[in-house]
């Protein structure tokens, strides 16, 4: 049986090749979609099963929510409300002349 399986495999890489190229896309939009929706029971059956892309196009198609183009399924950040500055009035009192003021000379 071994040698039988060695010519397949020699004989037709091509297959593989499809298959991988099939699955692949179909494989990382799933992983992408059950990711963004926080199912991680889905995500790890998902990355865990091959089934040639048949469980990642049922995922997609029917259990994977629903979203429109150009909204985003978190909820929006608000941004912080920054309270508006209070104005601070300084009171500078004049002094009268200080003995400093008198030993200055005056020019």
């Amino acid at each position: 049986m071994p040698e039988n399986f060695q010519t397949f495999l020699s004989t037709h890489q091509w297959i593989f090749i499809l298959a991988a190229i099939w699955t692949i896309p179909w494989k990382g939009v799933a992983l992408w979609r059950a990711a963004r929706n926080q199912s991680v029971a889905w995500f790890v059956v998902l990355l865990i099963i091959n089934t040639l892309g048949i469980l990642e196009i049922i995922y997609i198609f029917a259990f994977s929510k629903k979203t429109e183009v150009g909204i985003e399924m978190s909820q929006p950040v608000e941004e912080p409300r920054i309270p508006k500055p209070e104005k601070i009035v300084l009171d500078i009192k004049r002094e009268e002349k200080s003995d400093l003021d008198e030993s200055v000379p005056k020019s």
